[in-house]
């Protein structure tokens, strides 16, 4: 498993260096970034692909609950790091994976180090077992037609329907909007590069700045959608 990418969230500087200190010691984490303005971190975490965050809780611009809840649903794994146990509740509200008391012991973060890496290695397994057993069903001439995830190249708009590729030769066509089959496709295996365009990314084979190149075929990248393909080339990239 790659390393994980994580940034490091608190107003003291030097909570920030202890905390690096205690880290260095776990080099399947790597540290991308750290900051003592939380919205400046917020700014970089949407715009960035980010495994892991530890943050503070009392911060000054913004307190590191308020930072989390906006970015639920990004599939991070965020470890608050604080003085004060009274947010514990909150924090795991916010599906927080661990929750550290200061000062840290170095056995702490070691304890929660393999607790990051062992959801990180469950959620891969997952993602895969998705992609192998996943489907759906869509009506095509009147039949409920199955179709599997992983048979799945690509989604693309027609008129009132939709076409659903499963090969270059073979597709099937049904009545369904773009939106819908955004919102059903699960996002750990799709990507909508188009207004017209849902791939899967297990098919995608080369990216260019206008295109997707699935095999022999090609997908334009819409100019609303380069900032996903954008975090996508940046979440893979060794």
């Amino acid at each position: 498993m790659k390393n994980l990418t994580c940034i490091l969230i608190d107003d003291e500087p030097l909570a920030i260096e202890v905390l690096k200190a205690h880290l260095a010691h776990h080099p399947e984490l790597s540290i991308m970034a750290t900051f003592t303005d939380s919205s400046e971190a917020l700014a970089y975490w949407k715009s960035n692909s980010v495994d892991v965050v530890f943050t503070d809780i009392n911060m000054p611009s913004m307190d590191g609950l308020t930072l989390v809840n906006e970015q639920m649903g990004a599939q991070t794994a965020v470890v608050f790091t604080t003085a004060h146990a009274d947010f514990a509740a909150e924090a795991f509200d916010l599906e927080a994976l661990d929750y550290l008391l200061k000062p840290i012991s170095p056995e702490r973060i070691a304890k929660s180090v393999h607790r990051i890496l062992e959801f990180s290695e469950l959620r891969h397994q997952s993602q895969a077992s998705l992609l192998e057993d996943g489907y759906l069903f869509v009506k095509v001439d009147g039949d409920h037609q199955k179709i599997q995830y992983k048979d799945i190249h690509y989604v693309e708009a027609f008129a009132d329907y939709v076409k659903i590729w499963t090969s270059p030769e073979k597709r099937y066509v049904t009545l369904q909007t773009m939106r819908n089959m955004e919102q059903t496709l699960p996002s750990e295996l799709f990507l909508r590069t188009h207004r017209s365009f849902i791939v899967s990314i297990d098919k995608i084979s080369s990216i260019q700045p206008q295109n997707l190149q699935l095999g022999t075929v090609q997908i334009p990248i819409g100019k609303n959608y380069k900032e996903s393909v954008a975090k996508l080339l940046q979440k893979s990239r060794l």
